[in-house]
């Protein structure tokens, strides 16, 4: 069935592949024409508005010699002001009346300037001449302030003086005027009014509502692939870009392969397939990853079996085997789950026996799951609890017995000897028992994966495959070196903590991720 299945899914995956790369393609064009769109609008707005801001700049110098006068002026004042001072002690006394009326005195002062300017600009080569003139326009001027004199009285000028005093006093009256901006001052004290803000940081909070719209299965394994997707899609693109297909470009993808952990032998079968009617031709990255991915799912489709319980078993009883850290125990928690979800009566044996946290974790689990859990203390014999915990379920006439073990190395003859024990034990309740052994692989471990597996059929006769943490690792494709060497049926994949992370392997929806694949392709 699966040779009929490769051509039509191939070219699913090729069209899929390069739809893909349209995109990206597209993306970076759009971009940039809007980039040059908005560069275009701003030079417009920049055009617009540079000439009106171009005159303004330009006036400021046609002011500069207007601004180098006063300074010719400014020089030639200081003779008529010294000539000025000379005649000025002879009229002290007069100068002494007027100042009983300082306010009225400045007002000619600043006519006298005037004058002085006019007849400085209009006698500039001979100064005591002007002199002389100023002196005689000056003069003229104070006569009508001798007329004002019977006026005033030499009395009342201290008088003058002493308004004049208390003029300055009002001065200070402005002081007074800061007082009204303390008293605002506390007003804005109440600004802590805003602490409601908190509360619309509360009504914030409830946006990560949506959060429990969870992903749905195919992107969460396609985010937990990426890592080993991303790199074998950079290498192979890395490798056919502008390149024909000859013995180094296939050495080099045959390498590729095998760094991602997909093993020789199959590494060898996808780099056949890719030469046949290829050889010395240029062929496209999507072309070679369509072949990758049809190769990976003829491989993998027929060892896509789901974990099926036997209705006749009594309880079906599950051996959960593995090295330590492969996650043999939330695997278990896990399935507990699903089963008591299909309406199945499940019991738990807490056979590792050497991690107290272990028999805690599991209890948790048949807490949630309504199972009850067999255990016993720290270091007691795994054996007879896996004996003990058979008798409770025929029993109870349980549909399911789920046995966890200790986690051990394949290497350790002792411990893989006490793990053929529980075999043993289990048979004198029935002579079929385990039915299902499953061996729990951590995806991270690599080839290290391939060891375990022959060490564990050796001792307990694994029956099937649950490969866990594909989403820590660029190694995923480990599980298709194992297919293809052990022929084991690869009952789930795990991709996360959750219960919804454990779920029934797909070989098509796997092959499609390994290849680069961003939608669901379909066999």
């Amino acid at each position: 069935m699966s040779e009929k299945k490769k051509p039509g899914f191939f070219k699913r995956l090729l069209g899929s592949l390069l739809g893909s790369k349209e995109k990206q393609d597209e993306a970076p064009e759009e971009a940039v024409e809007e980039k040059a769109e908005t560069e275009a609008e701003v030079a417009a707005e920049a055009e617009a508005k540079a000439p009106t801001k171009k005159p303004a700049a330009k006036k400021p110098p046609a002011k500069k010699p207007a601004a180098k006068k006063p300074p010719a002026t400014k020089a030639k004042e200081p003779p008529a002001k010294a000539e000025k001072a000379e005649k000025a002690p002879a009229k002290k006394p007069a100068a002494k009346k007027p100042a009983a009326k300082k306010p009225a005195a400045k007002k000619p002062a600043a006519k006298k300037t005037v004058t002085r300017k006019k007849t400085q600009a209009k006698a500039v080569p001979p100064p005591e001449e002007v002199a002389e003139d100023v002196s005689e326009a000056v003069a003229p001027e104070p006569e009508p302030e001798q007329v004002q004199e019977p006026e005033p009285v030499p009395a009342p000028e201290p008088v003058t003086a002493a308004e004049l005093e208390p003029e300055p006093v009002p001065e200070p009256e402005p002081a007074p005027e800061p007082k009204p901006v303390t008293a605002k001052e506390p007003e804005p004290a109440p600004e802590p009014e805003p602490e409601p803000e908190p509360v619309a940081a509360l009504e914030a909070a409830p946006e990560p509502e949506p959060e429990p719209k969870k992903k749905g299965w195919f992107s969460r394994l396609r985010d937990g692939l990426s890592k080993t997707s991303d790199k074998l899609t950079e290498n192979i693109t890395a490798i056919f870009t502008k390149r024909k297909l000859d013995d180094q470009t296939l050495q080099e993808l045959e390498d590729a392969l095998i760094q991602a952990d997909l093993g020789l032998d199959m590494a060898i079968r996808i780099t056949e397939e890719v030469a046949r009617g290829r050889y010395n031709k240029e062929i496209e990255p999507e072309e070679v990853r369509a072949v990758l991915g049809a190769e990976v799912a003829n491989v993998l489709e027929p060892m896509a079996r789901p974990l099926e319980l036997d209705p006749t078993k009594k309880p079906h009883v599950i051996l959960v085997v593995g090295v330590n850290g492969t996650g043999k125990t939330t695997t278990i928690g896990k399935l507990s789950h699903q089963f008591a979800q299909a309406g199945k009566d499940v019991v738990i044996a807490a056979g590792d026996t050497f991690r107290a946290a272990a028999i805690d974790q599991l209890k948790i689990w048949g807490d949630r799951t309504g199972a009850p859990v067999i255990s016993g203390n720290v270091g007691a014999d795994a054996a007879g609890l896996a004996y003990d915990a058979l008798s409770q379920a025929q029993a109870q006439g349980a549909d399911v017995l789920l046995i966890d073990t200790a986690g051990r190395l394949q290497n350790k003859a002792d411990l893989m000897e006490e793990l053929a024990k529980i075999v043993r034990v289990t048979k004198k309740l029935d002579d079929t028992a385990p039915h299902s052994v499953l061996l729990i692989l951590d995806a991270t471990t690599g080839q290290n994966a391939v060891g375990q597996a022959q060490a564990f059929m050796d001792i307990a006769g694994v029956t099937g495959i649950i490969m866990t943490k594909l989403d820590g690792t660029a190694r995923g494709g480990i599980l298709v070196a194992i297919a293809e060497k052990f022929a084991l049926p690869i009952h789930a994949i795990g991709v996360g903590e959750s219960v919804d992370d454990l779920q029934p392997f797909d070989a098509y929806e796997f092959a499609a991720l390994i290849a680069g694949a961003e939608e669901k392709v379909e066999a």
